[in-house]
């Protein structure tokens, strides 16, 4: 890329790919049905970055996504959530409740995604079960602290630890979690590097799986329950280190020591950058200028220049784009987003209709 001329924001092709899988997943995303809701989230992410929302989609269209995300919430013994999806069981499209043995049970990471989904289609929230979504994270968390993924069990790390924070955060009530243990959890996470680990002795890293990043998480829960300040100078100067070090001349961040770019870690690197408060550390038009390299001719960002797209890369390169405006060079007016809130991941927008409508009412 010439240093003053930056290619421009494929804005309709990435919607059109987003809008595309929500209706059926291509053969080389077909792996990511079992985090179904999470798909649905960053497509709809996508179409809110890049202003589809509400103006240029269908009133039919946004009511059946939002007949399909309900339909998901499940209640229970262990609290009320939202589950992946209907694919788990033949009747689970019908089938609200779930038991111990059920294999309909809420998980944490797509309770969070579903919320956050319906805020992006302005939903009012009166169906939430806000009491039953507070059992649910009572339910979920663990003797350590940490929070498993459903009530029953399934994997306990910083992603569904910060799930938790993020949907307490937004119910504004936070007696569905015992904080001090959480927070000894996410703390007991850190490395020597400075980053975090998904669990206790663990790599530090940007980035861990299709859903979350360990060292965002870990920052993001500190800032949502406002405990910013446990962090002492030396730390946070550690982990900015850390997080700079691993941008690499591309422009693209690596998730790990030693591994290579990838369009995702640039949110996930970067927006714990921004928590920070540490953005001028690092070259906006450098970070954007390697997502555009990943962008696909016909829409759809991959997660390297040449890669498949897919609505995962496509929503976090959005969102780093989205906190990192670029400075006036050609080009860059096509890549002007709206503002993201990086705590909750969403537009600030969007975060300010979750907090307003799944906020408990005293």
């Amino acid at each position: 890329m010439v240093d003053d001329v930056l290619p421009s924001l494929v804005r309709m092709g990435h919607a059109t790919h987003c809008k595309r899988c929500m209706i059926g997943l291509p053969a080389s995303q077909v792996d990511t049905d079992p985090f179904k809701m999470a798909l649905v989230f960053y497509c709809l992410g996508t179409l809110d970055l890049t202003g589809q929302i509400p103006a240029d989609i269908k009133a039919s269209e946004t009511e059946s996504w939002r007949e399909w995300i309900w339909a998901q919430q499940a209640h229970g013994p262990g609290g009320t959530g939202f589950r992946p999806g209907p694919f788990m069981s033949v009747h689970a499209e019908r089938d609200d409740t779930y038991c111990e043995s059920s294999e309909n049970a809420p998980q944490m990471i797509m309770t969070y995604t579903a919320l956050l989904s319906l805020a992006i289609l302005r939903d009012d929230f009166s169906r939430l079960d806000r009491s039953g979504l507070i059992a649910f994270l009572k339910a979920c968390q663990n003797e350590d602290g940490s929070f498993s993924s459903e009530p029953y069990g399934g994997d306990a790390d910083l992603r569904t630890t910060y799930c938790a924070f993020a949907i307490s955060s937004m119910l504004s009530d936070w007696s569905g979690v015992h904080i001090d243990r959480a927070l000894a959890f996410v703390a007991s996470c850190r490395t020597y590097e400075g980053g975090y680990g998904q669990t206790p002795f663990s790599e530090a890293s940007g980035m861990h799986s299709s859903i979350s990043g360990p060292t965002y998480c870990a920052l993001a829960s500190f800032f949502l329950v406002g405990q910013g300040e446990q962090l002492s100078e030396s730390d946070k100067l550690r982990t900015v280190r850390w997080l700079v070090v691993n941008q690499e001349p591309s422009g693209g961040f690596r998730g790990r020591t030693c591994k290579g770019a990838d369009a995702c870690y640039s949110f996930w690197c970067g927006a714990s950058i921004a928590i920070l408060g540490a953005k001028e550390l690092v070259s906006e038009l450098s970070i954007v200028s390697y997502i555009a390299s990943c962008q696909f001719k016909f829409g759809g960002i991959a997660k390297v220049p040449g890669d498949h797209p897919d609505p995962y890369h496509t929503y976090l390169s959005l969102a780093a784009s989205a906190q990192y405006p670029v400075p006036e060079v050609v080009g860059a007016d096509t890549w002007l987003l709206p503002a993201l809130d990086p705590l909750l991941n969403a537009t600030r927008d969007t975060a300010e209709w979750a907090k307003r409508h799944i906020r408990v009412e005293n």
